[in-house]
């Protein structure tokens, strides 16, 4: 059957008999997707009891109803699980950590944002990584307390990643 080529959302047909099931499942797909949540990080195993409408992400070696269907995203309908397999670049939020979980080269990344700037209010506040800093060294006179403080706040910034080691 033809469909959209993003979301595989079936085509009605001329003199296509039941047009309401081929429409009724685009619909489930849509709702799934459109402002899509899910309810908690990839999950091997499906939830016992799921609400209608929950939705998650299948984890990989998936078990019981989810056996085969790694990396989609399985929507609890009132007829059953639903599978809905991502496409590149996909994000959906992840209702249990507030992070977004974006489907990148054939897995899925929680809580990663990427960029090359984090502005707020319009002016960067991060931006790309700056070469590394050395501790201080020599000098005629030395202030251990000074000295101290500057290591800790370059140890702080190496550890956020914001200058190189």
């Amino acid at each position: 059957m033809a469909g959209t080529p993003r979301l595989s959302l079936p085509f009605l047909t001329v003199g296509q008999a039941q047009k309401e099931f081929t429409h009724n499942e685009s619909l489930q797909t849509l709702d799934v997707l459109v402002c899509g949540a899910v309810e908690a990080p990839p999950l091997a195993t499906p939830p016992p009891t799921p609400i209608v409408g929950a939705a998650y992400i299948v984890a990989d070696g998936a078990t019981a109803a989810w056996v085969g269907r790694d990396h989609c995203i399985a929507a609890w309908t009132g007829g059953g699980w639903r599978f809905i397999s991502p496409v590149e670049g996909m994000t959906l939020y992840e209702r249990s950590s507030g992070t977004p979980a974006t489907f990148k080269n054939r897995a899925w990344e929680i809580g990663a944002l990427c960029g090359s700037s984090l502005l707020i209010d319009g002016l960067q506040v991060v931006g790309a990584r700056a070469a590394g800093i050395a501790s201080p060294t020599g000098g005629s006179v030395v202030d251990v307390e000074a000295r101290a403080a500057l290591d800790a706040m370059l140890a702080i910034l190496r550890e956020h990643g914001l200058i190189a080691s």
